[in-house]
């Protein structure tokens, strides 16, 4: 386990090191301040579209952050060749590869820290309301979507050409998800046929990334998700970031690093 932390600690340390992030962190933080300054035409409840717009921005800089970080991790050891030293310690290529994942996912985990305390500061400082069970409920679920995204571009880093390809192809997927994922069921029970019955497997068969986006418990000041369900979903999760962790191990087992 302590070669999986290092491996880990290395990738928190290159996030660190980089500039993107920071101006991520900036750009929202940024534009956070600008929206909860204004109190346009005295509406009180203008507070609510200002909350979907920030916390948009909070999903968009994520989903960046967690794609960006994960695709290069591999390809990058292979172009700097420092893959080799890594595996002659000896460290297999399965703590390789979990101590990528880690430290990609603990990145964006410090990332989303920031950011979701910051909202909540701006936030609560306006309403003059803190509903703290609501936010660690949103942070933890937007956790745990991190994690499935992480592991399923660095199953993607491995049997995709170059980081380009990795960000392009996964990126769409993941916005496909979320855009179209819950509405795949309902157009599969109108269409029929095969093409029906086709549309329903690939319903039951992709992780619903949407389920992890409540954005609307934090704009409309919802009563907090019921913990039986957050459990549910971490579990979930898990699952389907695991089951995409061992599909890249098994690809990166066999690929040849010359």
């Amino acid at each position: 386990m302590h070669i999986i932390l290092a491996v880990a600690g290395v990738v928190i340390l290159e996030m660190i090191r980089r500039k993107d992030v920071y101006v991520l962190l900036f750009l929202t933080a940024l534009i956070t301040l600008l929206l909860g300054s204004v109190n346009l035409f005295g509406d009180p409840n203008i507070a609510r579209y200002l909350k979907e717009v920030c916390l948009t921005l909070i999903w968009i800089s994520s989903v960046v952050i967690a794609i960006a970080t994960a695709a290069r991790q591999i390809p990058a050891e292979k172009e700097s060749r420092t893959i080799f030293p890594l595996l002659a310690k000896p460290v297999t290529r399965a703590q390789v590869m979990l101590g990528k994942f880690f430290g990609c996912w603990t990145a964006c985990v410090l990332s989303l820290a920031l950011f979701y305390a910051f909202f909540c500061l701006v936030s609560g400082t306006k309403e003059h309301y803190w509903p703290i069970t609501n936010y660690f409920q949103a942070f933890w679920l937007h956790a745990v979507f991190c994690a499935v995204v992480v592991a399923m571009t660095l199953m993607g880093s491995v049997l995709l050409a170059a980081p380009s390809s990795t960000i392009t192809i996964v990126g769409v997927v993941v916005l496909g998800i979320l855009l179209l994922g819950r509405h795949l069921n309902k157009v599969a029970a109108k269409t029929g046929g095969l093409a029906g019955d086709l549309l329903s497997a690939i319903y039951f068969a992709i992780p619903h990334l949407e389920w992890y986006d409540v954005r609307d418990l934090i704009i409309h000041n919802w009563p907090a998700i019921n913990w039986t369900v957050i459990a549910t979903d971490t579990l979930y999760g898990a699952a389907f970031a695991g089951l995409f962790l061992v599909a890249a191990w098994a690809r990166f087992r066999r690929m040849a690093l010359n």
